[in-house]
């Protein structure tokens, strides 16, 4: 190879690895900013007292909402009831996923199934999780138990309903050469069934997570004892704004948290799908630069 091959090849590697790293700091640097622009607009309307259309006079700054989660997070009650709340979404929220990928899956495969479950899960799956309150309180003995079963309630349905249609969107194809080849129903369901409509159960359960946190605060604004719903409602009734917001602040971190778990299990579990840039940047270690430079060259000589 020649001298200016090879220095063309190098500027080439460099750029390979220095684009994708670029476009990651430059997404990292738009989403700080966003935040940080939404804080200080936030800070300027209730440090000021606007009152235009909305009335941000008795916001709490942000400031003053800093200082207040700073004073949580010194106190037990503040842990106990983000334990409360991670303990009744992780239970109602894995009993929804397996429960609901096995309804979905027996409702798109099995007409016995479709024809038992189907009618009563359309009529069911437009009531309102919430609305099943005074349900909950009239069959469980206790509110928490009442509490996870508003949970569960929550993302069953979209687990459910992704499962069944990434099921029956499964080319029949794959099935029948397993079956080709001798393989059982078992067989079917484990190596082709699963695998296939397993990007769609990863959909309802992203959904599932996200409407859980919403039944779950409600359900513990309404009936709970302990927990960040309860906490953010006892502070608004006694006019504790501060705290209000950082009752709110921790639901959000809560869900993202919860939400980012999901989708990092996913990603672990669908490795076979094809990535984009974004998802996988290239590495930055020996083994990827030599990958770089074979890019680079074209792989043909």
């Amino acid at each position: 190879m020649s001298a200016p091959d090879a220095t063309a090849t190098a500027s080439a590697a460099g750029t390979g690895r220095a684009g994708p790293r670029r476009r990651a700091w430059t997404r990292r640097a738009r989403r700080t900013a966003a935040v940080l622009a939404a804080l200080a607009v936030w800070q300027v309307l209730a440090q000021f007292r606007v009152n235009l259309w909305l009335r941000f006079s008795q916001f709490p700054t942000v400031t003053e909402t800093a200082a207040a989660f700073a004073r949580r997070l010194g106190t037990a009650a503040y842990w106990q009831d983000v334990t409360d709340s991670l303990t009744r979404i992780v239970g109602g929220f894995a009993l929804a996923a397996v429960l609901g990928t096995a309804v979905g899956a027996a409702v798109a495969r099995s007409p016995l199934a479709s024809d038992l479950l189907g009618p009563l899960l359309e009529v069911l799956r437009p009531i309102p999780a919430i609305a099943l309150v005074p349900v909950a309180i009239l069959l469980f003995p206790s509110n928490e138990q009442g509490i996870v079963f508003i949970t569960f309630t929550a993302a069953f349905f979209p687990v459910t309903v992704s499962t069944r249609h990434a099921v029956r969107a499964l080319t029949p194809v794959w099935e029948e050469a397993v079956r080709t080849m001798g393989g059982g129903r078992w067989r079917v369901l484990r190596s082709v069934v699963l695998p296939g409509a397993l990007p769609g159960i990863l959909g309802g359960l992203s959904v599932g997570i996200g409407v859980s946190w919403i039944c779950v605060i409600s359900a513990e604004m309404i009936s709970g004892e302990y927990g960040v719903g309860y906490r953010t409602w006892q502070d608004y009734t006694i006019v504790d704004y501060p705290g209000v917001f950082v009752g709110m602040a921790t639901i959000g971190l809560l869900g993202r948290f919860t939400s980012t778990a999901v989708e990092l299990l996913g990603r672990r579990l669908t490795l076979w799908l094809p990535r984009t840039a974004d998802d996988f940047p290239p590495p930055t270690g020996g083994r990827g630069r030599w990958r770089v430079g074979r890019t680079a060259l074209g792989e043909s000589s």
